[in-house]
């Protein structure tokens, strides 16, 4: 059974009916079901060897309570920044399973990574390189790390979620990668562990992670020649997931077909999913406020917005919308719409749907890079995020109020 399901035209989460969700805690609500994130992971780390290591990416969905359920099943963590990895602490994930990825690590940050005992600094330029001997020389500590090479792959994706080629900011390119090595070697408060890399977000085809896989393996083998043995090989992100009609592969199928290649090497696998874990293990719950015909279109004014799901209006994402309970009725074609004052502050656009005001409406696929990258633009508070567990419902964010948008803010008095 799928984790959100229609049982006699309602939509349930797990064994709890939506509405009954909405009638207890409002709207908007972010919705995440903990038998499909468990599920998801599962599919990872059940396919991956002993040795091998399960990051999952913390900037998908970064709730202290997905977290810890993730890491009571074993997950390691790729953070970006000092405030994931504190999270990850804060949810009692272990620090030596962190792999500390970004492209801007401050002094700070690594000092802290240091401190705690991470597993690996994923390093993005020589820049970085040189701040991190730097800091761990200060601290009188080693500072395992990885090179993130760019392999220059086009993942075929979203140009702003591609991270693989050579115009990208992110990691070094494959040409200069052995040199950057050189350098690293001959830092003594560096231990060279890995290589990494992250060719990009959402990839349904799996043949450019084993396209890019195959042009790391001769730099690994000049590695060797250099007296650099490495430990472990990052492959970066998971696989994509279905929003409309995308096929993803099988995720068993793939991890077997990365390992068969590295398995002569000796080499551990890192893999950094994060998309694949949480994305359709959550919902987006917003109620119609407002129907309007201007004679052309129609438009469905809800409650929801572009602050509290940004990827429709960044990225021009299709994510499937439906009435929380089907009724009888002449559907009709809507653009759903949020309160904000942009004309880009949509969820969804041609929809066709059966709905009046005051009814609730689904957005699915939402728990990745939803609640994440939410805002409070127009001085909208963000929603609450709720964890259903079989027919149990658990607030895991309460809602915003109001104190808490001005908590921070200051008013100068003469």
């Amino acid at each position: 059974m799928n984790s959100f399901d229609y049982k006699n035209h309602a939509l349930y989460a797990e064994d709890v009916s939506v509405s009954a969700i909405v009638e207890s805690f409002g709207t908007p609500a972010y919705i995440y079901s903990k038998q499909a994130i468990t599920s998801a992971f599962n599919a990872y780390f059940n396919a991956a060897r002993e040795n091998d290591l399960i990051c999952y990416a913390v900037k998908a969905n970064a709730n202290i309570a997905v977290l810890n359920l993730l890491a009571k099943l074993g997950a390691g963590f790729d953070i970006v920044s000092v405030g994931e990895l504190e999270r990850v602490i804060a949810a009692g994930g272990d620090p030596a399973k962190v792999v500390f990825s970004g492209v801007a690590k401050k002094s700070s940050e690594i000092a802290r990574a240091l401190e705690v005992g991470i597993h690996c600094f994923n390093v993005e330029s020589e820049a970085e390189l040189e701040r991190i001997q730097h800091v761990a020389e200060k601290h009188d500590v080693k500072a395992p790390i990885s090179l993130r090479v760019n392999p220059d792959v086009d993942a075929k994706t979203h140009p702003y979620i591609s991270t693989g080629l050579k115009e990208n900011k992110f990691g070094i390119h494959i040409d200069q990668v052995l040199d950057v090595y050189a350098k690293a070697q001959a830092m003594p408060n560096l231990v060279i562990k890995g290589i990494d890399c992250h060719i990009g977000s959402q990839i349904i085809d799996p043949t450019p992670f084993i396209d890019a896989l195959k042009r790391l393996l001769p730099v690994i083998e000049q590695l060797k020649d250099m007296g650099i043995a490495l430990s472990h090989i990052d492959l970066g992100g998971g696989i994509g997931v279905q929003y409309d009609d995308e096929t993803p592969p099988d995720v068993g199928a793939y991890i077997q077909k990365v390992t068969s290649v590295i398995e002569p090497l000796g080499l551990g696998l890192i893999l950094e999913p994060g998309r694949s874990i949480v994305a359709n293990a959550g919902i987006l719950v917003t109620e119609v406020e407002y129907l309007k015909d201007n004679g052309e279109k129609h438009f469905a004014i809800v409650d929801a917005a572009m602050n509290d799901l940004l990827r429709p209006a960044l990225y021009q994402s299709w994510m499937r919308i439906e009435e929380v309970e089907k009724k009888a009725g002449s559907a009709k074609d809507y653009d759903i719409v949020g309160p904000v004052c942009e004309t880009g502050d949509f969820l969804g656009k041609h929809r066709s749907l059966v709905i009046e005001s005051g009814d609730l409406l689904s957005v699915f696929s939402a728990g990745a890079y939803g609640f994440g990258m939410a805002s409070n633009y127009n001085s909208r508070p963000k929603a609450c995020e709720i964890l259903v567990d079989g027919d149990q419902m658990h607030e895991i964010r309460r809602r915003e109020s109001f104190s808490d948008l001005i908590a921070h803010e200051i008013l100068l008095t003469e």
